[in-house]
């Protein structure tokens, strides 16, 4: 059986044709799964668990119904989602794990992230990073009606279109260092992430031996997905 990796779907109510894309793969391709791993934002923005809108409501019981087949559902935070937490994930039958975590992939260990911890160079993301994973601050936001919350998603939203559109291509990328530094400090010869939007796989070398960094693409457009095990061609 095959175990599956996706990432940065980026859910929203105004992309029906993604949501449906999304739906339709969890009814087909996923039910013949061994797992399915969401490596992060799988919403554009979550803005708490008692989020009432149709679109969470929805998203939850496909997913719990992909559980009921028998398919774990394991979820990683992403920089659009990171205030998804235990109430929804026991709605959606999701498994919540830590940032970044190795797992067991026949017998191989294997190193997952969401990947924006990866992206170093981009220092004005990494300090509004730090800012919202603040206990504090994510305790005051939640606290506040509904209604700020989802004003203040937009804008935040509407800010990080610009900050895209201004700041280098390099910049929105992965540090080099920074991956192999995580690779090494975990002993893993495998990476996959997401966040960066550019599907590939990357060889490099890590502790003297080779290795491969595997990106997962967005679903904006179409669906992208890993299937491990992976082709012949790329092991």
């Amino acid at each position: 059986m095959t175990t599956l990796f996706i990432s940065d779907l980026h859910l929203d109510e105004s992309r029906p044709q993604i949501v449906g894309l999304f739906e339709k793969f969890l009814r087909d391709d996923a039910r013949g799964a061994a797992a399915l791993y969401i490596l992060g934002d799988l919403f554009e923005s979550w803005i708490g668990d008692d989020d009432d809108s149709a679109l969470a409501s929805a998203t939850a019981t496909a997913l719990h119904e992909l559980g009921t087949h028998g398919v774990p559902v394991f979820f990683m935070h992403g920089n659009r989602d990171f205030l998804l937490g235990a109430d929804y994930a026991r709605r959606a039958g999701m498994i919540l794990l830590e940032d970044p975590r190795v797992i067991d992939l026949d017998g191989e260990r294997v190193l997952i992230m969401h990947g924006d911890t990866l992206c170093t160079d981009d220092l004005e993301y990494q300090k509004f990073r730090a800012l919202v994973r603040d206990a504090g601050w994510q305790q005051r936001f939640l606290s506040m009606p509904l209604r700020e919350r989802r004003a203040f998603a937009a804008q935040a939203r509407g800010e990080s279109r610009k900050h895209t559109a201004a700041a280098k291509p390099e910049i929105m990328d992965v540090n080099p260092a920074a991956v192999i530094a995580a690779m090494h400090r975990h002993g893993v010869r495998r990476l996959i992430h997401g966040h960066t939007h550019r599907p590939a796989m990357h060889r490099l070398g890590v502790d003297r031996q080779a290795a491969e960094r595997y990106v997962l693409g967005d679903w904006y457009e179409q669906r992208s997905v890993l299937t491990w095990p992976l082709p012949s061609a790329d092991r």
